[in-house]
């Protein structure tokens, strides 16, 4: 199979959690150290091979893609005054790599937001990255893990593949929980130092801890047969009046197979306020010692 290029972003959200600071600036672009969230999330997915991104926003958002164009008046006027470095700096996506912005329209959950970017990516299999979720860009070889391994996994064999990590039994409830087979139901012997990828028979959506069938979260990495855009359109809206986009996973498992993928390294949640300042900390700590 050929290896996949597009990837979709959803940047619609409003990010409430993030109130007051994301009243006027999209929480997308609030910074990570000095970079936007954002920012890191384009760079995951170019390292891993994708070259044409597309984000899913609406009116409000247009400062996101503003931020992936090049700002002529500023590029000439830092290279007038002989800033080229830092000029250079701010164009930083590759020639070969497209940022292209669709709207979704209507608030209609992630799913909707996924089944919006089917007019620009087609046919095309597709990679899905949530910009709240930044995986820690210090820790691991961005062109070899996570995403970038769960597209070499889909070349090979085509099945679908879903990002999870372990986490503590206090927090099962805030995520979706992977149900495994029998043979994989005790999580306990699998290692963090590698990314693994293996069968997964659904999802349970933020489960009490009694009810989990396991401790392996969706960490909101996806990758994705085209398929997904037909089981998405036939998807009807349920909790919330919202398209979700685990009902066409759903879909997906029975008739196709789906992998799961454990993650290597760490994430941050940079859509919610305690863990942004924890991740912004400890971003701006990484690259204050890199100056140095």
């Amino acid at each position: 199979m050929k290896k996949i290029t597009h990837a979709v972003i959803p940047v619609a959200g409003f990010g409430t959690r993030m109130l007051p600071l994301s009243k006027s600036v999209p929480k997308e672009l609030l910074p990570l150290g000095n970079r936007p969230a954002i920012h890191y999330v384009v760079e995951e997915a170019i390292a891993a091979g994708i070259k044409h991104i597309v984000l899913v926003g609406h009116a409000q958002k247009s400062a996101i893609e503003n931020y992936f164009d090049i700002n002529a008046e500023l590029d000439n006027q830092l290279r007038h005054k002989g800033k080229d470095e830092l000029a250079d700096s701010l164009n930083w996506l590759p020639e070969d790599v497209t940022v292209s912005m669709i709207r979704q329209g209507k608030a209609l959950g992630l799913g909707h937001a996924v089944l919006a970017a089917r007019p620009i990516i087609g046919e095309h299999d597709f990679a899905v990255l949530l910009p709240d979720v930044v995986l820690d860009p210090f820790t691991t070889d961005m062109s070899a893990d996570n995403l970038a391994f769960m597209l070499d996994a889909f070349a090979t064999d085509g099945h679908s593949q879903i990002l999870v990590d372990q986490v503590a039994d206090e927090n099962v409830h805030k995520y979706g929980i992977a149900q495994l087979d029998e043979k994989l139901s005790n999580t306990n012997d699998i290692g963090e130092e590698v990314n693994t990828s293996f069968k997964v028979a659904g999802f349970v959506e933020k489960p009490n801890l009694a009810d989990a069938p396991s401790n392996l979260a969706v960490v909101g990495r996806y990758v994705f047969s085209s398929h997904i855009f037909d089981y998405l359109a036939n998807t009807k809206a349920s909790v919330g009046g919202e398209i979700q986009l685990t009902d066409a996973i759903d879909a997906l498992i029975s008739e196709y197979g789906v992998h799961v993928t454990t993650m290597r390294g760490d994430s941050y949640d940079a859509g919610d306020m305690r863990s942004y300042m924890q991740a912004f900390i400890y971003f701006a700590e990484q690259q204050l010692a890199d100056d140095e």
